[in-house]
């Protein structure tokens, strides 16, 4: 009998609270729960349960939310969200949105379905799929599909690489606000509305960011995922304003930024054309596998912008669910990280004295095993993906010159 590490959850003051069943409808034994326990839509942070054999009575769930979370909800008025979110709607402000893609049709619909979904005017709303170099016409067709249903454009972009797509989308939609969102995600019903709120709320922010949550932790590389990072760790759910000139405390270079991730933002129009868009060398897609958002949120900052964090805008992540899958990703990960070092220094040289400074921290980390990402570890976190993750480090400068090389030729 196989057993579910974690059965992932969502639990709402304004909602009944479900019982937690001690096996899935599948038969297998789930050992633990964890709940996104949030008050009238807004996310509140997490909860992990064990889970016995007999299961969770929805009584016993109820009762560790309150015992956890109860002086917050009492806190926050029942109506006091959908109230400033109406006023925002009423006045929406006009978004795309970006899914870029490669030949994952089967995901791209499903992040499509949950697109249409959203609470957002109509009127209001473009969403654009970028088919990244697919390689059949499969991709187009769950493109057509959706369209059928919704506001769904296609663009392809023939040349290979996130960056590429990202960087094809800016240069379909000038002037206009783009919210980005990766296709094996699936957006929370008010995930738009959340972002435009929080827009109107920080007239001088560049960019918004959301929360990124595990949509299921039904594999042990899933769960070591999350140990290991995810995509929240170091975020939270308080909503926070980094503003370059007045940052204190954290670096936009090192450690893990805390003002959030390109699968999950909003970008006012220009922020990104400013910069340069994204660096074709850097992303999936290309020898150095990631990095790109991370350099532009840098370069965003250093120049003065504000980037905001908004928890409430929330889309839920598909992690991979196999371990090869996930040693590939920390590889890409770890790779990313070094390449985007090299893609700042080689944009603007001032920055390398920044990093130079931050060296000795940032070797006791990775090394000693004293960073955000290793903290959490379980015991049983595979030690060969530690090491795959710094692998993927030392390969970066390499592997950024090479694909810096690759993007000169085509």
């Amino acid at each position: 009998m196989t057993a579910v590490p974690v059965v992932v959850r969502d639990i709402d003051a304004e909602g009944p609270v479900p019982a937690i069943g001690g096996y899935d409808p599948d038969g297998a034994r789930t050992e633990r729960a964890l709940l996104l326990v949030r008050a009238w839509t807004e996310p509140l942070g997490y909860l992990t349960l064990p889970v016995p054999e007999a299961g969770l009575p929805a009584e016993a769930v109820r009762a560790a939310v309150l015992d956890r979370f109860g002086e917050e909800i009492g806190r926050r008025s029942p109506g006091d969200l959908a109230r400033r979110r109406a006023e925002v709607l009423a006045d929406a402000p006009e978004v795309t949105v970006v899914v870029c893609t490669r030949d994952r049709p089967g995901p791209l619909a499903r992040t499509l379905e949950s697109l249409l979904a959203l609470e957002y005017p109509r009127d209001r709303l473009r969403i654009l799929v970028v088919d990244n170099a697919s390689r059949d016409d499969a991709t187009r067709e769950a493109v057509r599909e959706a369209a059928s249903r919704g506001p769904v454009e296609y663009l392809p972009e023939p040349a290979p690489g996130l960056s590429r797509a990202r960087n094809a989308a800016l240069a379909a939609n000038p002037g206009q606000s783009l919210a980005w969102i990766d296709d094996d995600e699936v957006a929370d019903r008010y995930w738009l509305a959340e972002l435009a709120r929080a827009l109107v709320e920080n007239p001088g922010a560049d960019v918004v960011c959301g929360a990124i949550v595990p949509a299921e932790l039904r594999t042990a590389a899933q769960v070591w995922f999350e140990e290991f990072g995810g995509l929240v760790k170091g975020r939270g759910f308080n909503p926070a304003v980094f503003h370059g000139p007045t940052m204190t405390g954290q670096s936009p270079l090192f450690p893990l930024p805390p003002f959030g991730a390109g699968a999950n933002m909003l970008t006012r129009p220009g922020v990104l054309e400013r910069i340069g868009g994204f660096d074709p060398a850097l992303g999936a897609g290309t020898a150095t596998g990631g990095g790109e958002d991370t350099v532009a949120f840098g370069q965003i900052l250093r120049r003065g912008g504000t980037i905001v964090y908004h928890p409430g805008a929330l889309v839920r992540h598909f992690h991979r669910s196999d371990v090869d899958g996930l040693r590939r990703q920390l590889v890409g990960y770890g790779t990313g990280l070094t390449a985007g070092y090299v893609s700042w220094i080689r944009r603007d040289p001032s920055v390398l004295a920044g990093l130079v400074r931050l060296a000795p921290r940032a070797l006791r980390e990775v090394l000693g095993g004293s960073g955000l990402r290793t903290a959490t570890l379980g015991p049983d976190f595979p030690a060969e993906l530690l090491r795959a993750n710094r692998r993927g480090m030392l390969a970066g400068p390499v592997a950024y010159l090479r694909s810096r090389r690759e993007v000169s030729r085509s």
